[in-house]
């Protein structure tokens, strides 16, 4: 009996042994997120499953050390010095302010950024344009926003006055808010827009806003407009004003009608990216990219709820 146990003893001990060794011998990747957001999690699935597409799966063959930041600075700066701690092998940002963070305070270790503003816009580039070295991934620059605008007239044109938020430290944010500037003016509405800080200052700004008789709110690329917005929508529902937006990913959320990036989509297309490094750890064929695939999509319910007809060319959104 003694036998027996002592042999059972090490058979378990000789396993927990060869597990830990296996599970060390895990290939080492951090992504963060820059907070909790059902948006943001359509790009991080995209890139998971591009990883997994690829032949890189979590817990099988690479271990992904996760951390969401909670829309906090100091939270951030830990996640991605313990990403360097840990000697990762890639970094992947999920939103332009890990990856501001993580392009300063690391320039080695690769970062493949998605849900992110240009290295131009988030002030990454140096004097001769150049993104840091090891810097790739997908961005998005601001110009689609004129379309996304533009559709306001097309779907409910009898929008004069038209609402928006934006965060002034944001560079996204900032650069989309000149945008629409410009085109709600060359599309015949009147912009009326306030500045919010945070997602705790969202509710009472909105129905500032919404008290100066607005016809139709647009949701910015911001991300304190993701962090809030269903308190966006519930605020515009109460007041019965739509909500139009650049950023697919806000259609499902509450939005009637965008055109803008696919989310899913676009951490797909940062997550091939990373596939291609993992798999041959060389940097020459890779480099920052703007984002590739763009729709235009509509909510059904909330589109028939206000009243409004949207015609061919637009995909459902549910």
């Amino acid at each position: 009996m003694k036998k027996g146990f002592l042999l059972l003893y090490c058979v378990i001990f000789l396993f927990g042994c060869t597990s830990n060794s296996s599970k060390s011998k895990l290939r080492k990747i951090a992504f963060v997120d820059a907070f909790e957001d059902a948006t943001l999690a359509q790009a991080k699935q995209g890139f998971y499953d591009a990883l997994k597409k690829g032949g890189f799966e979590d817990k099988k063959n690479i271990e992904i050390i996760y951390s969401n930041a909670q829309n906090n600075i100091p939270t951030l700066i830990q996640s991605i010095n313990y990403a360097v701690s840990e000697k990762v092998e890639l970094i992947a940002t999920n939103a332009t302010l890990p990856t501001i963070t993580a392009a300063q305070r690391e320039r080695s270790i690769p970062i493949f950024m998605m849900v992110s503003s240009s290295p131009k816009m988030a002030g990454l580039t140096d004097q001769a344009g150049n993104p840091p070295a090891n810097l790739y991934g997908v961005y998005e620059t601001t110009n689609y926003i004129d379309t996304s605008v533009a559709l306001i007239k097309i779907l409910k044109p009898s929008v004069k006055r038209l609402a928006a938020i934006y965060n002034q430290s944001e560079p996204q944010s900032v650069d989309a808010y000149n945008s629409i500037v410009k085109q709600s003016k060359a599309s015949g509405m009147e912009l009326v827009v306030l500045p919010v800080n945070s997602s705790a200052e969202t509710q009472l700004v909105v129905e500032s806003l919404l008290s100066k008789k607005v016809d139709a709110f647009f949701a910015l690329p911001d991300n304190t407009v993701f962090a809030s917005f269903e308190t966006i929508v519930k605020s515009c529902d109460k007041a019965n004003v739509p909500v139009f937006t650049s950023e697919a990913g806000l259609v499902k959320r509450g939005a009637v009608a965008a055109f803008g990036a696919d989310l899913y989509q676009w951490g797909y297309q940062s997550g091939e990216q990373a596939v291609a490094y993992l798999k041959d750890p060389k940097t020459s064929n890779l480099k920052p990219e703007v984002v590739k695939v763009r729709k235009r999509v509509y909510n059904p319910t909330v589109a028939s709820k206000f009243g409004i007809k949207v015609g061919e060319g637009f995909e459902e959104v549910k």
